[in-house]
């Protein structure tokens, strides 16, 4: 018996700022100290406040360390762990009071949040199979292989509302259903955990923090379709969910619970791994079932869909890691508890992977319907630096903004579309006053053009002519019919598209337009940028009034553009300046050089 548990965060984003070293330090202190037998180190997954890792939360107490080095362990092991003196230094700041330690729960971070498919990551060990047993799992596997129907397990799918949280928002029961009812040999259940946004993170969390929810909620689905094989197709670049999953499926098996007579159900059902190569468009269905296949992924016509012909040419069912992580819950609780979160339409809770330009960048998972302004103002403290929030983006390449005027837009599936935007798989993306949403919308078409698989034509030339009329607008070269030419082209690729990938690309820059058109008129009729972000359509200048002649500036700049004499004016050659802003940065106490 331990009298204090320390959990470590073990995820992606703690481990690169050394919480492996954090560790390895703490044990070796306990040691020392001669506390091993009473102090238990645990290493989870991500605890979702990934700005401020590494984390640190200390049981029975919880007290929550944040920003965590490996200098500060010799301190909290000697006044916390031994001495009972709890180091307020090192604490997150929102936890601590006068004369007491508030709890996680009740900060502004987490209290709005209402975790389901996030419920064990910063909790369990994820490598533990004994610890997810205890916190109920593969209780909803036996309820379904011991009590259940196959067609019963659907219809609790179906009744809980939940819909598909990769992207499309395709009803989850549904798409079992027509897997169920189509007649085959063998049958496939199918794990899309390539995860390609950028800035998005939420499968790998789920997968590097609750390996075995995703093990037992394929299994249930294998066993509601009638498959009895399943693939997890994950990136590679995911090192940490891979071992993870590796260590849970062999755990598993190990149980008898994954493969041959389930629970003595005679259901068999087995899991096999197969590693991405960091395509994007591999996260579309019927790319990953080809790339699993061995074979270049690219899309498939559909119709027939993956219900029908998937996998092999096989009836297969497709989810993504958030859209499996709901299933066990579901199951246990009832699918009353899970549909009475959310909105009409959109039932149960969303993960979002918050990032860009606000205070506390993470991992968040809200109820559907909460607004937009609670998740940036309260849930992620704000804007900082004294900016203006001005958008956000949702669904990353394959998604739209949503402006400042729309910032209490409930978040569900249906609002986001009504405002011409999308869910998405879960990155959002806050953009302030310092944001060029011109750039923006080009970045995103940067990265989609690069990731098309090129095996359709308008997504292969289409979004490669986007592009180039994106790079002139923002090099001050367009013209105002480019404008239209721009938004003519864009909706032509998005209805002739052969996969989502082409047929989403020009969201950002449609939903850029619509509500920013203009900065895009600024940039073509003014040869401006407002937010002083494209160089090509900027200078740097010295106001006179300001200079001191402090020299700082001439002497950062790397091409000798700027002229001046100690405690004289400085000036800037425009034709010598590369636009580095080395100047800018260099006068940050005087202020004296601006943007124009």
């Amino acid at each position: 018996m331990y009298r204090s548990h320390v959990l470590v965060c073990g995820g992606t984003g703690c481990t690169s700022s050394n919480s492996e070293e954090i560790i390895t330090t703490l044990e070796e202190q306990l040691v020392e100290k001669g506390l091993a037998d009473e102090i238990k180190v645990i290493r989870t997954g991500c605890f979702g406040l990934c700005a401020i890792g590494p984390i640190m939360i200390v049981y029975p107490e919880g007290s929550f360390y944040s920003e965590v080095k490996v200098d500060d362990i010799p301190e909290i092991v000697e006044e916390h762990l031994l001495k009972g003196r709890i180091v307020k230094r090192l604490l997150y700041d929102e936890t601590v009071e006068t004369d007491t330690i508030k709890s996680l729960n009740e900060t502004a971070f987490y209290k709005k949040q209402k975790r389901v498919a996030l419920r064990n990551c910063g909790v369990i060990n994820p490598e533990s199979i004994e610890e997810y047993i205890a916190l109920d799992g593969y209780q909803a596997l036996a309820k379904c292989l011991t009590g259940l129907k196959p067609a019963e397990v659907i219809q609790i799918v179906k009744d809980s509302g939940l819909r598909g949280r990769g992207g499309g928002g395709f009803p989850t029961g549904l798409k079992w259903e027509f897997t169920a009812k189509t007649e085959a040999d063998q049958k496939y259940v199918v794990c899309n955990a390539d995860e390609g946004d950028p800035g998005a993170f939420m499968d790998r969390s789920v997968l590097e923090g609750d390996p075995h929810c995703i093990v037992e909620s394929m299994t249930i689905c294998g066993y509601a379709v009638g498959a009895t094989e399943g693939y997890v197709y994950v990136r590679a670049e995911y090192p940490i969910a891979v071992n993870r999953l590796e260590v849970a499926i062999k755990q598993a098996k190990e149980q008898g619970l994954l493969g041959k007579n389930i629970f003595g159900s005679g259901f068999d059902f087995d899991l096999h791994i197969r590693l991405g190569a960091g395509a994007f468009v591999c996260g579309e269905e019927t790319a990953l079932m080809t790339s699993i296949e061995g074979n270049r992924g690219e899309p498939r016509p559909r119709p027939p869909y993956p219900a029908v012909k998937g996998l092999f040419g096989k009836p297969t069912t497709e989810n993504n890691v958030e859209t499996f992580a709901n299933i066990p819950q579901i199951i246990l609780h009832g699918a009353e508890s899970f549909a009475a979160m959310g909105t009409e339409k959109s039932k149960g809770t969303k993960v979002f992977a918050l990032g860009g330009n606000i205070k506390n960048t993470g991992l968040v998972e809200i109820p559907m319907g909460t607004t937009l302004r609670e998740i940036v103002e309260e849930i992620g403290g704000g804007i900082p630096n004294g900016h203006k929030f001005k958008a956000a983006q949702t669904g990353g390449p394959s998604g739209g903004c949503i402006p400042n005027h729309l910032i209490d837009t409930p978040i569900d599936y249906d609002n986001l579309t009504a405002i011409g935007c999308m869910m998405g798989s879960g990155g959002l993306i806050v953009m302030d006053d310092t944001n060029c949403m011109v750039d923006i919308a080009r970045f995103f078409l940067d990265f989609t053009v690069d990731e098309s698989c090129g095996k359709c034509a308008p997504c292969r030339i289409g979004t490669k002519r986007m592009l180039e009329m994106l790079d002139k607008i923002t090099h001050g070269t367009a013209e105002l019919e480019d404008l239209e030419k721009l938004e003519e082209l864009a909706l032509y690729v998005k209805e002739n598209s052969l996969c989502g990938l082409g047929q989403t690309a020009p969201n950002p820059v449609l939903s850029t337009m619509k509500f920013f058109k203009d900065e895009y008129i600024a940039h073509v009729v003014d040869k401006k940028c407002p937010a002083g972000v494209c160089k090509a359509l900027l200078n740097y200048y010295i106001d006179p009034k300001k200079c001191i002649g402090c020299t700082l500036c001439a002497r950062a700049c790397p091409v000798d553009a700027i002229a001046g004499v100690p405690k004289g004016l400085h000036v800037i050659d425009t034709k010598k300046c590369i636009k580095c802003g080395a100047c800018m940065d260099a006068c940050k106490k005087v202020k004296a050089v601006s943007k124009v």
